[in-house]
């Protein structure tokens, strides 16, 4: 739940301001919503974005040659055509997008417990491109990149392979226990246990440490934090996932 400001919608006409999930802002108001609403929570100018449909998503998973994951159980869920073995395996296209989809037969069924999976499949795909030598390697490279262009919706400045080969370029040689996938700390809304609401003052911490850009840590498993401990200085965990993390871990 969070504030949502007015936004321009494609028939041209304005929505009003609001609180409510953040993902009506996309519904509402598509990209542009979403990044003021971004923008608005957290004090972040949002420079560039890319929006992914399914079919992209599998479009790209099968560019890198599949993904690896690790399963603790088997999975069969005929909701998102999925049925998986426990234990180590590769995902292609359609089973990839099956399992960061799944949402009631993995975990609790909840939203926010199928961001952590996306999260780990996210560093698993980090993992994967940066270890078979495709970022360094153009002919391994141009395939990917050129589904991306071919799957993605993107703003001006990333919308051709010049562009999202500069940022490749920028990004490929940070180590990967650098790249961190972490939740905004949340709990359940006073006024309807379906929903999350940020907490504070944890979550301006959060967007605090981001603006300035100082490292933020996190850990697959958080423990209750002190006052004592952020006012010395000693930012506690948040939760989340690393690139550098082993996917049976």
């Amino acid at each position: 739940m969070v504030d949502i400001p007015a936004c321009d919608q494609p028939d041209e006409k304005r929505t009003h301001a609001r609180f409510a999930q953040f993902n009506s802002a996309f519904e509402a108001g598509g990209a542009a919503c979403s990044i003021r609403t971004v923008e608005k929570l957290t004090g972040i100018r949002v420079d560039h974005h890319l929006i992914v449909d399914f079919s992209g998503f599998k479009r790209l998973v099968n560019a890198v040659g599949g993904v690896e994951m690790c399963l603790k159980e088997p999975v069969d869920d005929d909701d998102a055509h999925l049925k998986l073995p426990a234990g180590r395996q590769v995902l292609h296209g359609e089973q990839a997008l099956g399992y960061v989809r799944a949402r009631y037969s993995i975990g609790d069924g909840s939203d926010t417990e199928r961001i952590g999976r996306q999260q780990e499949f996210m560093g698993s795909l980090v993992k994967k491109v940066q270890s078979n030598g495709v970022l360094l390697n153009p002919a391994k490279l141009y395939p990917v990149l050129n589904a991306a262009t071919s799957s993605l919706t993107t703003d001006p400045g990333l919308d051709s392979l010049k562009d999202l080969y500069a940022l490749v370029r920028g990004v490929r040689d940070i180590p990967r226990e650098k790249i961190r996938f972490l939740t905004v700390p949340r709990q359940p809304y006073t006024y309807n246990k379906n929903r999350d609401e940020l907490v504070q003052p944890d979550a301006d911490r959060l967007f605090r440490q981001l603006r300035l850009d100082r490292p933020v840590p996190v850990a697959h498993t958080v423990t209750a934090s002190t006052d004592g401990d952020q006012k010395a200085g000693n930012l506690s965990p948040y939760q989340g996932t690393t690139a550098a993390r082993g996917i049976c871990e």
